[in-house]
């Protein structure tokens, strides 16, 4: 039993780090070709559009649902998702993209589609082969491998990218992501829950998951949770400029030291929240999301230049983020409702992407105006205040057939 858990996780770990990799080098190595390449600031920022389809895939994912049953269903939509995304990646290796970047664009508009329509069908299929009790497990490894491939995407191969080139990296990019799929294709070992509800996904149920009772909790522990940390996340690059580090400095403080720290810490928060229980897994990572607003802004405030405490604060943004969200992605996958599982965990994650979105842009106005030393302090209240709510409110329980 333990063995086909542990083959199962190795197999969804490989899916969820193969849609990553590309990702993070396209959105890394993007930006420095269009600056390289005197494109304008305005130009290089509307890039971030590419990744529009990871937050709009929720429209689509009612459409997976409705026609994934069995396994094959699964593998099919897995298969046929990653299929495309590797083989737009290769169209992409044969491309110039000083004279094609408008097709390129498209194209790896076209390629994020495809792993975001995999991304669906993985989180639908891994919700109904683990057991509640596992599913902190399963979580962590979905964490993990978003982290890894940040990581790997986001730094090892933008280094191989300035040694190599467009052309020479792409297709073994590609390769991989045809590679991640063996663990899947070889393993007999899933099985589903069966779905005691006929019932086929719609897009209606996309608004039905919102009127269910209390899920207002729910809802605010997605968007409060972390809100502590991402404001650190999204400015610590230009604190770290801003203290006098450079960019390679930069690059192994936070893209390897950091993330590394996240993919350590994702990994034990779901061994951690199996032992003690989510309900109290939950109060204490809230608490523990405390501590790195504070320290930062007591690091700011006392103005000390030390390397080594810069590094504990690196690895505490870090360590705590990657222990919420193995927190965040169990909690939304334990709350789909029968048949609707991809739809569900989509909706729930679609939605912690936009309260961040909202959180960094705040942060960002908020530092403008009163520095780094006002950005922490707002993150600190922040942190208090999820924690306070996820100390006296009880989670949201879906109601298996309130939808009917």
């Amino acid at each position: 039993m333990k063995q086909r858990v542990a083959t199962n996780l190795t197999t969804f770990f490989f899916l969820y780090i193969a849609q990553s990799i590309p990702m993070s080098f396209f959105a890394t190595a993007l930006p420095v070709l269009m600056r390289q390449g005197n494109y304008s600031l305005l130009a290089i920022a509307l890039l971030k559009l590419i990744k529009l389809p990871w937050i709009l895939k929720f429209l689509w994912s009612p459409l997976v649902d409705s026609r994934t049953e069995s396994i094959r269903d699964y593998k099919r939509w897995i298969f046929g998702a990653e299929i495309v995304y590797a083989v737009i990646i290769f169209g992409v290796a044969m491309l110039n993209i000083e004279t094609h970047f408008s097709l390129i664009i498209i194209l790896i508009l076209l390629a994020f589609i495809s792993s975001a329509t995999q991304d669906i069908a993985t989180d639908a299929m891994a919700a109904r082969s683990f057991e509640r009790k596992n599913s902190s497990l399963l979580n962590s490894m979905q964490s993990m491998g978003s982290f890894t491939g940040s990581m790997v995407g986001g730094g090892f191969l933008l280094l191989l990218f300035h040694r190599i080139g467009w052309s020479h990296l792409l297709p073994w990019v590609a390769i991989f992501v045809l590679i991640a799929l063996f663990p899947l294709a070889f393993n007999r070992g899933i099985t589903l829950q069966e779905r005691k509800n006929g019932k086929k996904a719609t897009s209606r149920d996309m608004l039905l998951f919102f009127t269910q009772k209390q899920i207002w909790r729910q809802i605010l522990f997605l968007a409060l949770f972390y809100a502590g940390l991402i404001g650190i996340l999204s400015t610590l690059s230009p604190y770290l400029v801003d203290r006098g580090y450079q960019m390679k400095e930069i690059g192994a403080m936070v893209g390897i030291f950091g993330v590394s720290t996240g993919i350590l810490f994702a990994f034990l928060a779901g061994i951690f929240i199996r032992r003690k229980g989510k309900l109290r897994s939950r109060r204490i990572i809230s608490a523990l999301i405390i501590i790195p607003a504070a320290y930062f802004l007591w690091l700011t405030q006392s103005e000390i230049e030390n390397h080594a405490l810069i590094l504990i604060g690196v690895a505490l943004v870090w360590g705590t983020y990657g222990m919420a969200s193995t927190m965040i992605n169990t909690s939304a996958m334990d709350i789909v409702r029968e048949g609707r599982e991809g739809t569900d965990f989509t909706l729930q994650i679609v939605l912690t992407h936009l309260s961040a979105m909202i959180i960094s842009l705040g942060s960002a106005w908020v530092g403008d105006l009163a520095g780094y030393s006002g950005l922490f302090a707002m993150e600190l209240t922040l942190a208090v205040i999820s924690f306070i709510f996820v100390r006296f409110f009880e989670p949201f329980h879906v109601k298996k057939m309130e939808y009917l």
